[in-house]
């Protein structure tokens, strides 16, 4: 997909799979952004003075409208994004969940109360909303992404300030859009689709009033960020690269297996921070995974998503023929493409042919980057610490699989991986309920679960004499 500028200040926002406009936001510069702030800040002195109660029923009715909406963001998605109708649908289903999970979590604010050891002393603990937040979010999930950072934002109290891609903003706008239906106030949320994304950040960091980042991308933005919240050390959580193995033993489940790497792999054409990057399987079983993924591969239907295909484009023409790149120098190394699905005919140059890529050595480039698009790369091993010294290798840990017949066996190798997630025996990871994050340079902080709406918060001791 690619942005188009017209001059009186918007932006067209292009279906990757056909090239036609779908849409049009506005192009916000860095002083209208940085003007949000305003609203923003009276915004959050209104919604932190609302009861947690009604907080929680705020975010349930805009649970209930996603999923009232829910064809036309999945419609939204399908159009803006490329990804397949059923993949799109999964996404909102996933994204609303957030909202509900949140409007749970509104009325559990932890906080604490006890007796000082030394006597005379009552300590008591409590949390209040950070403040105006900042969320920057990608173009692989437009809701989802922007859900689990704006529903346990609303939960502590918080206003945000929404900067989404400039590849999909419609979703962003339209998910606002429900949460002002729901009852949220004037300037607590607020969507700026911008050309210049650093520009409107950084005038966003500059202002004392700003008290948070969440930033999703990629680990050499996320270093820039850093760089800039240390300025004014605004609190920040992190949500970075990854380059998940899929590890397979011989005594694993290899139908199981082979279903996990589809799901792990394809979701959403592999342009996901959590898709499986690397497959490392075991020599004893090599044949028959290969054999049965190659078959499952092959059979994708590559296409318009509107029309029903199961792979669509990748996000630009750049992302796809920089991942051809990659097939072709890991052919040079020595891999061989074992099984491909067929092109349409009439396909654009943001099309690839989702690809099982066998004998690829252990140093290749292919396996040290994220490849962020539908090639699945595969490595043979004999040797069980060997392997995990090359899962772990990389500078980033965000999310791994495992699958092995028994299931202490998996939990043993899950426990040596350097990830903040691990699928044992299934090829999702993400779940509302449970904490969503990296180690290493996969970032920092977790979203999701009762972490995620801590990440919102600052916490206040009160020490109360008791003498």
């Amino acid at each position: 997909m690619t942005i188009e500028h017209t001059q009186n200040g918007t932006l067209a926002v292009l279906n990757p799979a056909t090239g036609e406009t779908v849409g049009r936001v506005h192009d916000h510069s860095a002083a209208e952004a940085a003007a949000l702030v305003d609203a923003a800040q009276a915004g959050f002195e209104a919604w932190r003075a609302t009861t947690p109660r009604h907080r929680s029923e705020v975010l349930t009715a805009a649970f209930l409208g996603m999923r009232a909406n829910a064809e036309r963001l999945r419609d939204l998605i399908v159009a803006e994004n490329g990804k397949s109708r059923a993949d799109a649908a999964a996404e909102v289903s996933y994204a609303s969940e957030f909202f509900r999970w949140y409007a749970e979590e509104a009325v559990r604010t932890p906080g604490g109360y006890t007796e000082a050891p030394s006597g005379g002393v009552r300590n008591v603990v409590t949390r209040h909303p950070v403040g105006v937040a900042v969320l920057i979010t990608p173009w692989n999930f437009p809701a989802a992404m922007a859900t689990r950072k704006i529903g346990p934002a609303l939960a502590a109290g918080c206003s945000v300030l929404l900067k989404p891609a400039s590849e999909t903003p419609l979703t962003a706008s339209a998910i606002a859009e429900i949460l002002t239906e729901a009852g949220v106030p004037e300037g607590v949320v607020q969507v700026a689709a911008s050309s210049s994304a650093s520009t409107v950040v950084s005038a966003w960091l500059a202002d004392d009033r700003v008290r948070k980042l969440s930033f999703t991308g990629s680990t050499g933005v996320g270093r820039k960020l850093l760089a800039q919240c240390a300025e004014r050390v605004v609190n920040t959580s992190m949500e970075l690269g990854g380059n998940a193995p899929f590890i397979v033993t011989a005594g694993a489940d290899i139908d199981a297996a082979v279903e996990g790497a589809m799901l792990a792999k394809f979701r959403n054409g592999g342009q996901a921070c959590t898709a499986a990057n690397r497959f490392y399987v075991h020599q004893d079983v090599l044949g028959e995974f290969t054999e049965k993924f190659g078959a499952r591969i092959a059979a994708l239907r590559v296409g318009d998503p509107a029309q029903g295909a199961d792979i669509g484009p990748v996000i630009t023409q750049k992302a796809a023929a920089e991942i051809r790149g990659l097939v072709q120098r890991a052919q040079e190394q020595g891999a061989v493409i074992a099984a491909q699905a067929l092109l349409p005919d009439d396909a654009n140059p943001a099309f690839l042919a989702p690809t099982l890529l066998t004998g690829v050595p252990t140093d290749a480039e292919i396996l040290r980057e994220e490849i962020f698009g539908p090639v699945a790369p595969v490595v043979a091993w004999t040797d069980l610490d060997a392997m995990i010294e090359l899962a772990n290798a990389p500078e980033v840990g965000l999310s791994s699989y495992v699958y092995a017949g028994k299931l202490q066996t998996a939990m043993k190798i899950a426990e040596r991986l350097e990830a903040g997630m691990v699928g044992v025996n299934r090829g999702i990871v993400s779940d509302p309920s449970a904490p969503f994050g990296g180690v290493k340079q996969a970032g920092i902080g977790r979203e999701g679960g009762a972490f995620g709406m801590e990440e919102f918060t600052e916490v206040q001791y009160l020490s109360v004499d008791w003498s």
